[in-house]
């Protein structure tokens, strides 16, 4: 379970304090796919960046599968994120001197797993897994950034736009892969989108508004990937 009580977030710029998270108290159970949505500058990424351990809230706790994310040190939230999340980001952040298969085993290494062939394949990346990421488009390079956090088993998956490069084919096929990977293995993924119509495919949705969450429900049914608008 992920739980957020009253958390605050600011940046400062100078003499300037834009404040982006404002008092934001939300709940995520174990297993679920929670979908956040808002506007550029709603604060979603950042609410994503403190609730994965990325980045320190200024105020309020965040306790994420029983551990206190606010009362961890960098080392600590190092090996928390290390142990149980994986993360998807709209940059793709591969290794430029690896393979497609070298990216993703990184992933795969830190939980053990010898199956990852099947995740690259699944993401119709098979006959790339030997080209290095300068020589493929930018749907393929994101599509490898998401095997590898697939790869890595994580107990909570982060996702940030991970469709915002893809083409509405592609990026339908990917959702599916993650969500019915998700529900097989019973990760919880949270994912930020400006797509609204993804939050037919969530658990629970969070709209979030200047940096406060506007509304949360949930959906009784979950939609498909290949049922939800786009």
């Amino acid at each position: 379970m992920i739980l957020a009580e009253n958390v605050t977030k600011s940046y400062t710029n100078g003499k300037t304090i834009t404040p982006v998270l404002k008092g934001v108290s939300l709940r995520i159970k174990k297993g679920e796919l929670a979908v956040i949505l808002g506007a550029s500058g709603s604060g979603k990424s950042t609410l994503l960046s403190v609730l994965s351990g990325l980045e320190r809230a200024d105020g309020g706790n965040i306790t994420v599968s029983g551990e206190n994310l606010s009362a961890m040190n960098e080392k600590q939230l190092t090996d928390f994120r290390k142990r149980k999340v994986g993360f998807v980001f709209q940059q793709y952040f591969l290794l430029p001197h690896l393979s497609v298969e070298g990216n993703v085993k990184l992933g795969a290494f830190l939980a053990d797993n010898r199956e990852y062939p099947e995740i690259i394949e699944a993401l119709g990346l098979g006959d790339k897994k030997h080209s290095r990421p300068a020589e493929l488009s930018g749907g393929e390079q994101q599509r490898v950034s998401i095997a590898r956090a697939l790869a890595k088993k994580p107990e909570i998956l982060f996702l940030d736009e991970p469709t915002g490069a893809l083409d509405e084919n592609t990026g339908r096929s990917v959702l599916d892969y993650i969500a019915k990977l998700q529900t097989e293995l019973g990760f919880t993924a949270v994912m930020v989108t400006h797509n609204p119509f993804a939050a037919d495919m969530a658990d629970s949705v969070i709209k979030m508004n200047s940096g406060n969450i506007a509304e949360t429900y949930c959906n009784e049914v979950r939609k498909s990937a290949f049922e939800i608008g786009w």
